[in-house]
């Protein structure tokens, strides 16, 4: 990269602060003047601000332990926005968290700017670095090849946001009419054995193997397993090397590993913004579960300058899930964003 390109990038993309943290312990211990000081397992932070509007952000935790991550990390010029919601373990939501941005950031400043090939490339580097970690510790630690995350990035530079999905976490615009209502447009696409779509798209790529997707409990599961086809990790439904001893009958395969039946490979789209973009929610599915795409949005347009906390969480607390609200402001202006898990 010439030198003065290479400047400019690392200005933009030099992160000045990781906003946004979902345990307690790694924000220094404080509660926030939003949060519940007798209650360990809520806690919240009043608004702040980030590069490109505002933020706050609220936790639920209703486990003992919480197997995700989300982050805000600003530059000068952009804004980075992830939601890792992890399962078996917070390994693999930790990892992302630690590395992903990371990733970014270096192939950014590499390209001289932000396009879907570097967020693409990014997932795929996050990918290998964790299977490696999972390579060298699973004789070890032999459940952390059963550990994973759904992934979803949001990254706004020059006044375009691309979006990035792993797994069923969901990314909802509200845009503005002329009217002043507010109208919810999805943004990205649920990878989840749930949706017919899915379940076809599982059956395409394995015709011989009747038991891909299977209806167990009511609920669709991919191998009779896991829910959502595409992730970071779950090493052991992507490459045989790691796979489990059988008296794991949590995680048992019926035959051994043929080939890959989950995906790293993200879906990824690019959106100009617009003047009636005027907020983004990032969130779980644990948000999307209690909530229409529309509801979630009408609380958000409804209380513009409060702490998301004080209006999503009596909507899902009620249903025992483990949660964070991450809400950062704006996307014309502010940049509006909630992370649900």
């Amino acid at each position: 990269m010439w030198p003065w390109l290479e400047k400019i990038a690392s200005a933009c993309w030099d992160r000045v602060r990781r906003y946004s943290l979902t345990r307690r312990d790694e924000d220094n211990g404080g509660s926030g003047s939003g949060a519940d000081a007798d209650d360990l397992l809520l806690w919240s932070r009043d608004i702040a601000r980030h590069a490109a509007g505002d933020f706050s952000f609220a936790v639920v935790q209703a486990n003992e332990v919480l197997e995700d991550h989300s982050q805000v990390d600003t530059g000068a010029a952009s804004t980075f926005v992830g939601v890792y919601d992890g399962h078996g373990g917070a390994e693999a939501s930790r990892f992302i968290s630690n590395h992903l941005s990371a990733h970014i950031v270096r192939l950014a400043q590499e390209s001289g700017t932000v396009s879907e090939d570097v967020v693409r490339n990014a997932f795929s580097a996050t990918e290998q670095g964790f299977l490696s970690l999972v390579r060298r510790t699973h004789l070890i630690k032999p459940s952390i090849a059963a550990i994973g995350s759904c992934c979803l990035v949001g990254v706004i530079w020059r006044k375009t946001l691309y979006l990035a999905n792993l797994g069923d976490s969901r990314a909802v615009v509200g845009c503005v009419t002329g009217s002043n209502k507010i109208v919810a447009e999805q943004l990205t696409r649920d990878h989840n054995a749930s949706i017919e779509e899915v379940r076809q798209e599982l059956r395409s790529l394995h015709p011989d193997d009747s038991q891909i997707v299977v209806l167990k409990n009511g609920v669709w599961r991919i191998k009779g397993i896991i829910q959502v086809s595409r992730s970071i990790g779950d090493a052991y439904l992507k490459k045989q090397e790691f796979a489990l001893d059988p008296s794991i009958t949590r995680f048992h395969l019926s035959e051994p590993l043929r080939r890959p039946v989950l995906t790293s490979e993200p879906s990824i789209c690019t959106r100009p913004l617009r003047p009636q973009d005027s907020f983004v929610i990032f969130a779980s599915d644990g948000l999307w579960e209690h909530l229409t795409n529309q509801q979630a949005v009408e609380i958000v347009h409804s209380n513009p300058r409060e702490v998301c906390s004080h209006y999503f969480t009596p909507s899902v607390l009620a249903f025992g899930d483990d949660f964070v609200l991450l809400f950062c402001r704006s996307v014309s202006r502010f940049f509006s964003v909630v992370d649900k898990f």
